[in-house]
């Protein structure tokens, strides 16, 4: 066993699947999570109730990058639980209407941008004028979150989401943005030549001049949303431009995919990203550790959970969790954490007592 690390360096050891004096452990606990528990939790911050369960802290930072524009504009406004974003071109406006989901603590379109072939050509203008620049304000910002985090854990960001699972999740919606990739794949595949551009950019800075160590891109990725073609054809491509930037830097890039990935993994294992996170066990998601440890064994995987799992009691929990751990080749890259958002239903008391069993947890 190594001897004591910090939960800094923890985290940097498993990333480069190094061996840890223990697992890290980190619960994803949201800004609305508080608020459903009993005092003096319901009081609590966010930082207050993770130092309280002990946790390995990951703390999100500011992005470092500013966004200027010459001939469109995006504008955001938000009314109690909904937010507009309207995006001005010469061709016209778009609107994407979102609305804020407290318990998952995270905003949802209810009304996409793209409807239209039309509408294709108007966005691919959105990005083609997007230049993305380094801001020292936000930077020095983000070095302050991490002097004031100190060894208690890692700061993190996040480049964006690639173009694919940006136009399903965020443009044009599952089945129209599949319809219309389908009926006008030249446009489309035209407007995510724009966003890949303009991400790539965004990456270059981030990887080259931010004080970050770790970067996210947020897919969300699912074979519920995407089929493993289409992944292949369009994310596998992108995500490997972008990893091979940061790599290159020597940061780390974590993939955080969320959803349904067992199918994926070969092809996941080619990337050269750090980690993947939120990786979810059923009934949430299809992948186990021994899963992922047995395809991506160069991968740290973070997750190895599901948030069902976190409605039981702290014994079956535990049990549960000792069971995957115990069956792998061994414990080197493996972060334990909630993999989705922290169900509100699971009382701080419960995340403490599995924390304490995770940290007796041999790591070797």
């Amino acid at each position: 066993m190594r001897e004591t690390m910090t939960s800094r360096e923890r985290w940097l050891a498993a990333l480069k699947r190094q061996p840890v004096d223990r697992l890290p452990f980190w619960p994803k606990i949201n800004g609305s999570y508080a608020a459903h528990q009993r005092e003096p939790f319901r009081s609590m911050s966010t930082p207050e109730l993770h130092t309280w369960i002990g946790s390995d802290k990951h703390v999100g930072g500011l992005s470092c990058l500013k966004t200027v524009r010459t001939n469109t504009s995006v504008e955001s406004t938000a009314q109690d639980d909904v937010q507009t974003t309207v995006y001005r071109t010469p061709r016209g406006e778009l609107t994407l209407v979102q609305r804020f989901d407290p318990y998952s603590h995270s905003w949802h379109p209810k009304e996409y941008p793209v409807k239209s072939a039309d509408d294709i050509e108007t966005m691919a203008l959105v990005y083609a004028d997007e230049r993305a620049e380094f801001d020292p304000d936000q930077d020095e910002r983000a070095k302050a979150t991490e002097r004031e985090l100190g060894e208690d854990g890692v700061v993190v960001t996040g480049l964006g989401i690639s173009p694919l699972m940006e136009w399903i999740q965020y443009l044009a919606g599952l089945k129209n943005g599949l319809l219309l990739l389908a009926d006008y794949p030249e446009k489309v595949e035209f407007l995510f030549d724009q966003m890949h551009a303009a991400l790539y950019r965004r990456t270059a800075i981030l990887a080259e001049k931010s004080c970050y160590r770790i970067i996210y891109s947020s897919e969300n990725t699912s074979t519920t949303l995407i089929s493993p073609e289409l992944f292949r054809r369009y994310c596998l491509r992108h995500l490997m431009d972008y990893g091979r930037i940061i790599a290159s830097a020597g940061k780390f890039h974590v993939l955080h995919m969320c959803g349904h990935l067992k199918v994926l993994l070969p092809d996941i294992d080619t990337l050269p990203a750090a980690a993947m996170e939120a990786f979810t066990s059923p009934p949430v998601g299809n992948t186990t550790l021994l899963d992922g440890r047995t395809a991506c064994k160069d991968k740290c995987l973070i997750g190895g959970t599901n948030a069902t799992l976190w409605l039981e009691d702290a014994e079956t929990i535990t049990r549960t969790i000792g069971h995957d751990l115990d069956v792998l080749p061994h414990r080197r890259g493996i972060v334990v954490t909630s993999a989705g958002v922290m169900p509100p239903g699971c009382p701080p008391e419960t995340i403490k007592r599995v924390a304490e069993w995770v940290k007796s947890y041999e790591a070797a």
